[in-house]
């Protein structure tokens, strides 16, 4: 929703008013507890690694400094998550300073209780080893990044207060690489100073959206191999059902237009004969006459199942025409608007085909609209369908299995259904389905 407040700081960072919302506060706070968290795990993880770094400062020959070394590594790797890992449920929860959106799984539940198995778990979680990564990386990078930082702050407010110092007499004043004798000389500085000191905290919030990003990517636990490997299978399955469906309801309405309603369409043409040569009023004549109307009745109802399990247009002339067929057979005056390139997926024209049905179904039922409108375009690898009514709004997936069954069908193709529906209306239906036209054949 266009009201909603922004996720993250760099998001906070590109809406109007951000100097007077809280988000520069809070990237202030996340840096300033930034050099609480460096100072807990880089300086445990600096003595482990002492070894380490006495073998790269001495002028030993390169054997000697090997066992070093190699201890200082095997120190940092065995124990190093086990200044970590306490860290990182703290540092998930700092993240939610600059990132409110969910953080994501972090460590995994060992599978039994005890101190082998929470070793075992924690120790080969790539998350464990990403976590250390992310807290060395911190405790080298911190250190200069923020001093750096800092020093640009002191450069900054010290230009706009050196005027001020000069003029009580306290100069000269040295600013970095400038030495300032006289307010005068600092006066144009100052003047840069003020016009740049609504940038400082955007360049704090920069710096705090840059590590907030890190710790995101590295703190987030993911899936295990097995795991991965059956959601892809899952999804996989599931592409098979669809297609395994879409195809048996191609095949039920190609034997019923071919088979049953041919043959009742014959049997309709045989009685109405038989009604012709039978003498009128005839008793014989009534019961022919009723037996043709029923034939009639029953090819109008079977031609509807027809349609409704898979409209031959569709087939053939794709999606944009069967949405015309569509609004023709309506009870509502519907306009249609289809910008759409050619044929698509047959999986997604279905899709979208059967969810503007039920959108323009239930608009007939339950709105009281007397007009609704269809809106179907193709833009940057989503197709979108919209239907719009006037009616009385008030639509509530809660209320029928309409609105719930439609999402349950979009979602199988990894599409989304939004409704817009407030009481006194209007109600809005749009489905955003993944697609890429199909490609005409070359040559």
């Amino acid at each position: 929703m266009p009201n909603d407040p922004p996720p993250t700081l760099l998001a906070a960072m590109g809406s109007r008013g951000y100097l007077l919302t809280a988000w520069p506060w809070r990237a202030a706070g996340y840096l300033l507890s930034t050099m609480a968290v460096v100072v807990a795990a880089g300086l445990p993880l600096v003595l482990l690694g002492m070894p380490l770094l006495l073998a790269a400062a001495s002028d030993a020959a390169l054997g000697e400094r090997a066992l070093p070394a190699v201890l200082g590594l095997l120190l940092v790797a065995g124990l190093g998550p086990a200044v970590t890992i306490p860290l990182t449920g703290l540092e998930r929860r700092r993240l939610r300073l600059v990132d409110v959106r969910p953080a994501g799984p972090g460590h995994r539940r060992p599978p039994e209780r005890g101190v082998l198995p929470w070793f075992r778990t924690r120790y080969t979680e790539p998350v464990t080893w990403r976590a250390l990564g992310y807290f060395l990386l911190l405790s080298a990078a911190v250190p200069v990044l923020y001093a750096a930082m800092l020093s640009a702050l002191a450069f900054e407010f010290g230009a706009v207060a050196a005027p001020l110092i000069l003029l009580g007499g306290d100069g000269p004043m040295v600013l970095g690489p400038l030495r300032l004798a006289t307010p005068a000389e600092a006066l144009p500085y100052a003047v840069a100073g003020l016009v740049l000191l609504p940038a400082v905290p955007y360049l704090l919030a920069l710096v705090a959206a840059a590590q907030g990003a890190l710790a995101r990517t590295c703190l987030r636990n993911g899936p295990d191999g097995r795991l991965q490997a059956e959601l892809v299978e899952v999804a996989r399955s599931r592409a098979r059902l669809v297609d395994a469906f879409e195809a048996e309801r191609r095949r039920i309405e190609r034997d019923l237009h071919d088979g049953a309603q041919q043959r009742l369409v014959s049997l309709t043409l045989k009685l109405g004969i038989a009604r012709v040569d039978l003498p009128p009023g005839s008793p014989a004549a009534d019961s022919v006459a009723d037996a043709h109307a029923e034939a009639k009745l029953l090819m109008t109802e079977l031609r509807e199942l027809v349609h409704g399990i898979h409209p031959r247009v569709l087939t053939d002339r794709g999606l944009a025409a069967a949405l015309g067929e569509l609004a023709d057979r309506s009870p509502l005056a519907v306009t249609v608007e289809a910008d759409l390139p050619g044929r698509l997926p047959r999986q997604v024209e279905s899709t979208a085909y059967f969810a503007a049905a039920e959108a323009l179904t239930n608009a007939a039922k339950h709105s009281g609209a007397d007009r609704a409108a269809v809106v179907a375009r193709l833009s940057g690898g989503v197709l979108t369908v919209e239907v719009a009514d006037e009616g009385a709004g008030g639509a509530d997936p809660s209320r029928g299995t309409g609105l719930t069954g439609l999402a349950d069908r979009v979602a199988v193709i990894d599409g989304r259904l939004l409704v817009s529906s407030p009481a006194g209306g209007p109600t809005l239906v749009r489905v955003e389905l993944p697609c890429e036209p199909n490609r005409p054949p070359s040559g």
